[in-house]
């Protein structure tokens, strides 16, 4: 690593230190880490008592996250003298620096525990060395919680004027402008004027409609009403009580879970852009460019899922009656998988919390005037960026998200409320275990049958015909219970 060079002295050991400086140390790290035990005790415990599922798993999430910080953190710090005990000819400690014309000597410590310097070589990583890159880790794994929670809230503040809308569908108005025995052409309504115009007749068009349309007003209220409607007829087709707005949230509150966390290919890529940060590559400001562009993708792609589907009642029908009626399909998303979309999202965020996480870690370790920021142009490039991926995640991306994957041939558990989920998980249960408990009890007859060397058979065959019958009375809820479970989503 760059900068920030070692003194010449020895470093003060235990042996020197004050015991009154020692005890306070230990005392404010024990109690902080009590107190942030005990704050998430509390919101763990709120959750619970608020039916918070989904956000509950995602603190679990975050505690394990933690976790594996607090077991690396630990393991860099015992392995640290091992490591820096490890000798490399000084001929290749000058190959790929992050920063130029660093010079050996000003990294070296200079002093009695220098252990390859007396042998003529360097330390393939010093300890200080290991101390920075165990701060990186830390902040790397602070900034993506922080950014992942900041960028959910915002984007379900944004979400909030979804309520006016949804409350609108039990009004009067809304009713009689949705008349079921209204005769309209396609066209004429108010979701077909904003789809379908002379822009969308090829897909190069349709491409630059939607990509500039996320920009501006990208989430209409004819869009919900109508995805909405399509929605509720695909899958809820008896009622139309259901809260289209809280079930988003509640699926939006399962999709946190996965956003928030820590996979290990994300720790690859973290390895990846390390070994790549090479002087004159500036390979951090072509990276600050990619979430940017994943962002403004993905925004593009849902918009035209949006717009493919009034070009498809389009084609359908010319005159329609009632509301239009969209056809949920996962067809029209990638690889035919709603749910890869969110899979992109993660991994932007990461990488966009890495930009940011590197610069506040650059900025804290060596100073501002480090050979790391030695273009002051490409710093401002990367702070921008960032700041204009929160925005356009928080504000654009997620709310279009939350809505258009909805959109899917099947809908996920969310839809119903957190205690019919839990009584058809414990229903679902209940009834493998009588089933287990039957088909035990049946080899057991069979058994006894054999052993007391019973050989009518029209002991046997009424036996069996019995015990087939009670475990044929459970079948039917079996089958139902595992039909309401493949469209659920329940395991």
């Amino acid at each position: 690593m760059a900068g920030g060079g070692s003194s010449s002295s020895p470093s003060r050991t235990l042996l020197n230190t004050p015991t009154w400086a020692l005890a306070t140390v230990c005392f404010i790290f024990i109690f902080l880490g009590i107190f942030i035990e005990h704050l998430i005790h509390l919101l763990c415990h709120w959750l619970k008592k608020h039916r918070k599922t989904a956000l509950f798993e995602a603190v679990e999430k975050l505690k394990s996250v933690l976790m594996q910080l607090g077991f690396l953190s630990l393991l860099l710090a015992v392995i640290q003298r091992p490591i820096s005990k490890i000798c490399i000819p000084n001929r290749i400690t000058n190959s790929m620096l992050p920063c130029n014309r660093v010079l050996l000597d000003s990294t070296k410590t200079i002093n009695s525990e220098d252990h390859c310097g007396s042998r003529g070589m360097t330390s393939f990583m010093s300890q200080s060395g290991i101390n920075q890159l165990n701060n990186f880790i830390f902040v790397l794994a602070v900034m993506q919680i922080v950014y992942s929670v900041v960028t959910m809230a915002l984007g379900r503040a944004k979400m909030k004027r979804w309520k006016r809308w949804e409350d609108e569908t039990k009004t009067i108005e809304y009713m009689a402008a949705n008349d079921p025995n209204r005769f309209r052409f396609t066209r004429e309504t108010t979701f077909g004027r904003r789809h379908m115009n002379k822009f969308t007749n090829t897909s190069s068009q349709l491409w630059i409609k939607c990509f500039l349309r996320q920009f501006f007003h990208s989430v209409a209220k004819t869009d919900y009403l109508t995805l909405r409607h399509g929605f509720i007829t695909a899958h809820l087709p008896s009622t139309n009580a259901l809260n289209f707005q809280k079930y988003i949230e509640r699926s939006l509150e399962d999709d946190f879970k996965v956003v928030v966390g820590i996979s290990p290919f994300m720790w690859l890529i973290v390895v990846i852009f390390l070994l790549v940060d090479v002087h004159g590559w500036n390979i951090y400001l072509w990276v600050s460019f990619l979430p940017l562009i994943t962002m403004l993708v993905i925004g593009t792609k849902l918009e035209t899922i949006v717009a493919q589907m009034a070009l498809q009642l389009e084609n359908q029908e010319s005159v329609i009656i009632g509301s239009p009626l969209v056809q949920p399909n996962d067809s029209l998303f990638w690889f035919n998988q709603p749910q890869f979309v969110l899979t992109l999202l993660h991994y932007t965020l990461f990488i966009n919390a890495f930009e940011l996480a590197f610069f506040i870690w650059v900025t804290w370790q060596f100073g501002i005037s480090s050979c790391y920021h030695e273009h002051v142009e490409i710093i401002v490039v990367r702070v921008v960026l960032a700041l204009m991926v929160q925005v356009l995640c928080s504000y654009i991306t997620l709310p279009l998200y939350a809505l258009v994957t909805q959109m899917g041939s099947h809908f996920k558990s969310a839809l119903l409320e957190e205690h019919i989920t839990q009584a058809i998980k414990h229903w679902h249960t209940e009834v493998k275990r009588k089933k287990k408990n039957k088909l035990q009890e049946l080899e057991s007859s069979h058994y006894s049958v054999a052993t007391t060397q019973i050989t009518s058979p029209e002991i046997k065959l009424s036996a069996s015909a019995h015990e087939i019958q009670e475990i044929s009375e459970e079948s039917p809820k079996v089958n139902i219970v595992h039909q309401n479970e493949s469209q659920i989503g329940v395991d």
